[in-house]
């Protein structure tokens, strides 16, 4: 027999749940009509095709016979995005259940195709709301993966076709921390970056990518009577391995590669089991020489990554900047290349 705490609570848990079920259906039935009615827009519009501007002729002609009755919802900007809705996803059965029409609205305003699947797959593998997934997007998430991968390897990973090998493939560059809400003109200590992840810890597992979870904040360690604090410990459960984090809020040094190397080096001989792989080491930083990073670790490295963080979401001209910067490295080193084999 339940006690009377014991009876509320499972009747609380009935009732929440009864509603989130209902929420889900009432916003699952919204999104079927949206698509409906996008459809019939769409195959009517292309009916009257010899007409070039029937298409908006017909929509602004539906939303001034539709809005008075039915309201906002169904103006001429909100007809023509259903329009678009069935144009993005003309197949009604591959809708997904779990995605909003909020959901649908981020997912619409994505063109490139690659870009929206890899969207589509990580919402779905991640299970993000709405805010989550603008988050995303806003913070071009699609784009700074492929500073250093390939459109196909980041789509695999996305879709669970392949789990990542290198931490490259799941780890950003830059990584964007604007959800620490830290002032543009403040001069800020590590201490602050730091402080303002832990309160802000499952955006950060968030901007860090899949299968990270935390292990520990300042973590100390003794090596021959010295004392040594690790800012970050987090472990990846696809990579199977811990991943150790260091913030600096300068540009990176040799020194600094150093005493990660020192931490990742402690972790592989003391913490991993025998079963797990090689610990990684991320470095935040505010600026870093690449080519000094490259000498500094052997040729062969993989388990120390160097990213540069941003407090504030780059625009889309910083990111062009940053893939024409990584063109012409390329198109140099293929010239030098060319030049010895000539």
């Amino acid at each position: 027999m339940l006690t009377p705490s014991q009876l509320i609570h499972q009747i609380q848990s009935i009732i929440t749940n009864s509603k989130e079920r209902a929420i889900r259906s009432v916003d699952s039935e919204r999104v079927l009509m949206y698509w409906q009615i996008g459809k019939v827009i769409f195959e009517e519009e292309q009916s009257g095709k010899e007409r070039a501007s029937y298409g908006e002729f017909l929509i602004k002609s539906l939303a001034e016979a539709l809005e008075p009755q039915f309201g906002t919802g169904f103006s001429y900007r909100q007809l023509n995005l259903f329009r678009q809705f069935y144009r993005a996803f003309p197949i009604v059965n591959a809708l997904r259940s779990q995605f909003s029409w909020t959901h649908y609205r981020t997912f619409i305003r994505i063109e490139n195709q690659d870009k929206r699947a890899f969207y589509i797959a990580e919402s779905d593998k991640n299970n993000w709301t709405a805010r989550q997934l603008e988050r995303q997007v806003n913070s071009q998430l699609f784009e700074r993966l492929l500073l250093s991968n390939n459109i196909k390897d980041v789509l695999a990973v996305a879709r669970e076709e392949k789990l990542p090998t290198d931490a490259k493939e799941i780890i950003k560059d830059p990584i964007v921390l604007e959800f620490l809400g830290l002032k543009r003109e403040a001069t800020y200590y590590e201490k602050d970056i730091e402080t303002g992840i832990i309160t802000h810890l499952q955006d950060f597992i968030l901007e860090l990518g899949n299968g990270f979870s935390f292990v520990a904040r300042q973590k100390r360690i003794h090596i021959d009577g010295d004392e040594f604090f690790i800012d970050l410990v987090f472990y990846n459960r696809l990579l199977q391995c811990f991943v150790i984090i260091e913030i600096k809020t300068n540009k990176l040094t040799h020194q600094d590669i150093g005493q990660l190397q020192m931490y990742v080096n402690y972790y592989d001989r003391f913490e991993k089991q025998d079963f797990e792989n090689p610990t990684i080491g991320i470095i935040l930083c505010t600026d870093k020489n690449d080519a000094m990073v490259k000498i500094t670790l052997p040729e062969k490295n993989s388990n120390i990554v160097a990213s540069k963080y941003q407090l504030y979401l780059p625009t889309e001209q910083q990111l062009i900047d940053e893939v024409k910067k990584e063109i012409e490295k390329f198109d140099y080193f293929e010239n030098k290349i060319n030049q010895k084999v000539i």
